[in-house]
């Protein structure tokens, strides 16, 4: 059963006959994300500074929006945005990314990676990865500390935090602080119960994820563990991680498997799954309370990363 206040957006969001963005052309979807993101967030942080600083990567520059907080920052959060990825922008988790950083105590990088369908899978990954190394190697030049750094991501950013803790291991770089996974697709194919159960009706439909697939993937990558972790045999040694889930979510088992395979090879995970929510019920929290909780808990838990020996 939903949470009302989710219930209500949801209704309001079936009733309005507007398209789902796999019925727009992309450029059509990511206007319409951009226009809609910030609706329902919580209202405008400061910060004691915002600047676009550009990084290198193995195909040109990245963009990436540092978010630093007035007192000095417990670490920094390097921030992969959703979007399946191929809508999705600095702009549209502008107002998330300043609740995380304030709420946190920490400096926020969001990092602005290619989409699809104009770099199909793996650039998204390249990106994100180099974005890593960048604050790993050069972090101390924006005042961030190569050994504080904190992955984190929503959907496919979330995808895209747990890939990056992967390969940063397999690089013998060092360990992140820790990892947050919001609702992030984990799985290969989308076949669990929950992808059936909430195939409509819920805002992130099958059809829609279908739709980010098409753009993303060609069907060899489907076996590519930077596309599904879950298939990831080795998960040992990774940074600790919470996991925060929506119930009422096509992506909730896959993200509660990827959860136990986590727990189940020594690292130490925190799952929380929110009931009654539905994907992207995270960046509502000026609307729902649960949404307002769930951006509560994961600056704590990222707080308690920090402070840990």
């Amino acid at each position: 059963m939903l949470d009302p206040q989710v219930k209500k957006i949801v209704d309001a969001i079936n009733q309005s006959g507007s398209p789902e963005y796999c019925d727009m052309s992309v450029e059509e979807a990511r206007q319409a994300h951009n226009e809609k993101a910030s609706l329902l967030g919580e209202p405008f942080v400061d910060m004691c500074s915002v600047t676009d600083i550009s990084i290198p990567g193995d195909a040109g520059p990245i963009t990436t929006r540092l978010y630093q907080p007035c007192a000095e920052p417990a670490a920094c959060i390097i921030f992969y945005h959703g979007g399946g990825h191929v809508i999705g922008s600095l702009d549209s988790y502008d107002t998330l990314c300043r609740q995380l950083a304030h709420q946190s105590g920490c400096m926020l990088s969001s990092v602005d990676y290619r989409l699809a369908p104009e770099h199909r899978f793996p650039p998204a990954v390249d990106d994100a990865f180099a974005a890593f190394c960048w604050f790993v190697e050069h972090g101390h030049e924006v005042g961030a500390n190569a050994n504080r750094l904190i992955i984190a991501g929503d959907s496919a950013g979330g995808n895209l935090a747990a890939v990056v803790a992967i390969l940063a291991r397999d690089a013998d770089l060092p360990c992140a602080l820790h990892q947050l996974l919001v609702y992030p697709a984990t799985a290969a194919y989308p076949d669990s119960a929950s992808q059936l159960e909430f195939a409509a009706d819920h805002v992130l439909t099958i059809r829609l994820i279908l739709w980010f697939h098409q753009h993303y993937l060609d069907y060899q990558d489907h076996t590519d563990v930077r596309w599904g972790p879950l298939l990831t045999e080795d998960l040992t040694n990774l940074p600790s991680a919470t996991l925060i889930l929506a119930e009422c979510d096509p992506l909730r088992d896959e993200g509660i498997a990827y959860a136990r395979r986590l727990a189940e090879a020594g690292n130490d995970t925190t799952l929380k799954v929110f009931s009654g929510t539905t994907h992207p019920f995270f960046s509502w929290s000026g609307a729902v309370d649960k949404a307002r909780d769930a951006v509560t808990f994961a600056s704590q838990q990222i707080r308690m990363a920090t402070q840990r020996p």
